[in-house]
């Protein structure tokens, strides 16, 4: 069988087919750092906070509604009430361990508490009378606990240890208004943002679960800070709350980039999406979630590929 000819004309137009390709940089086709509205303004109450996303991406946090909820969200921004904490107890920050179960840091009841995900009963999984009030919890990979506890009034805080039987141990106390709190994806590190001081220090996790000396990742010279969350490279996503952004901080303190995200108080960040590339924001005036595109997968969502 004859081959068919070959045209030199067409060889610049399929050189410069070729060397396009080929430069082509990974997720050159969408906006990154870019955010846009996932849900209607006002679905939520100014309190709305905590999220984080199960194994199907669906998105959770605080305060849908009214006080003292949790909502559920789609990743195509559909919204529902999915369980009502019981009492006083409202919500702040959430996690999962692998099995899935929710633990949600309640602030009024000075406890974590446990939702099973099919039943959506709810528990006391860790209670202490020394707490101020839970804020924001993280999750270390051999699933130990951190939680931050400010003390707005007077402008302190301490950091608890909660294993997993739910025994609190207070790891570290006399420090500013501890807020966002995250563990490295080596689990060596725990990194604590303070609102009002403006500080993000890291402390190294010693073999007990204890924490060593702190150590001054970076000063902000303006705007408070609340959540934050780590991508796998152990890069820092944090909220400026009075800002309107969301910084992406390298874990040696270097400011990568800056993202608007529509409203000026956001107050926390979760990772997602089919990829664990979208980030959720909570933001506090116009009471809904918003989402943008980043380059790398976040840390909770790739420990949900870890089963």
């Amino acid at each position: 069988m004859k081959s068919p000819r070959f045209s030199p004309a067409l060889l610049p137009l399929v050189t410069a087919a070729v060397l396009l390709g080929c430069a082509t940089p990974p997720h050159a086709a969408e906006t990154l750092f870019v955010a846009k509205a996932l849900t209607e303004e006002k679905s939520f109450t100014p309190g709305i906070e905590g999220p984080n996303c199960d194994r199907d991406g669906n998105i959770y946090a605080v305060n849908y509604a009214k006080q003292q909820t949790i909502g559920k969200t789609t990743p195509d921004g559909k919204s529902e009430l999915w369980v009502t904490l019981p009492g006083m107890s409202t919500g702040n920050g959430i996690v999962f361990d692998r099995t899935g179960a929710m633990y949600v840091a309640d602030y009024v009841g000075h406890n974590v508490l446990k939702i099973d995900p099919k039943t959506k009963a709810i528990t006391i999984f860790a209670h202490d009378d020394g707490m101020n009030q839970p804020n924001d919890l993280t999750i270390a990979p051999d699933e130990t606990f951190y939680a931050s506890d400010p003390n707005w009034k007077d402008g302190t805080g301490q950091l608890w240890r909660i294993d997993r039987a739910g025994k609190t141990t207070r790891v570290a106390k006399d420090l500013g208004t501890t807020n966002g709190i995250e563990v490295s994806p080596d689990g060596k590190t725990l990194f604590v943002n303070e609102s009002v001081q403006r500080n993000v220090w890291a402390f190294p996790i010693n073999a007990d679960g204890s924490l060593g000396e702190k150590r001054l990742v970076k000063k902000f010279p303006d705007h408070g800070f609340d959540g934050m969350r780590a991508d796998v490279d152990g890069n820092l996503y944090i909220t400026r709350h009075g800002k309107g952004t969301v910084v992406k901080l390298s874990p040696a303190g270097e400011i990568l980039q800056e993202i608007d995200v529509l409203g000026p108080f956001p107050s926390n960040l979760c990772f997602g999406g089919a990829d664990g590339r979208t980030v959720y924001v909570t933001e506090v005036k116009f009471q809904r979630l918003v989402q943008f595109r980043v380059d790398r997968p976040g840390l909770a969502w790739q420990r949900w590929q870890q089963k």
